[in-house]
């Protein structure tokens, strides 16, 4: 935006008469204008956490048994599976081929020796 629109801009917004200064308008708007780090805790908030009530109806997708939250990888777990879907933002992402295994299978068995 040209600084001439922005003084007509500012000159109708405010009822002056006159044509404003750029300066002085920003000058006096520049206060009222909020960062949005000032809003918020910075990283303590930026990572919302998951709502443990939403537990009770989320089941895995697969095998649509319950599932487990563990809170120190920030996922829900399938135990019977393996299978660990992740939490972004607070949202689980309950997608199968975005989940992570997390043991090996039972069908991999070491052959015996005789």
């Amino acid at each position: 935006m040209s600084h001439g629109a922005v003084r007509r801009v500012a000159a109708e917004a405010f009822g002056f008469s006159r044509i404003v200064n750029i300066r002085s308008f920003l000058r006096a708007v520049r206060p009222v204008l909020i960062n949005e780090r000032k809003l918020c805790d910075g990283l303590k908030d930026s990572g919302k956490s998951f709502d443990l009530t939403l537990l009770q109806f989320l089941v895995c997708p697969l095998s649509k048994k319950p599932l487990r939250y563990d809170e120190t990888t920030n996922e829900l777990i399938n135990e019977e599976h393996g299978i660990a879907y992740p939490i972004i933002d607070g949202i689980p992402n309950m997608i199968p081929q975005d989940a992570r295994l997390i043991k090996k299978t039972e069908g991999t068995e070491e052959p015996s020796q005789p």
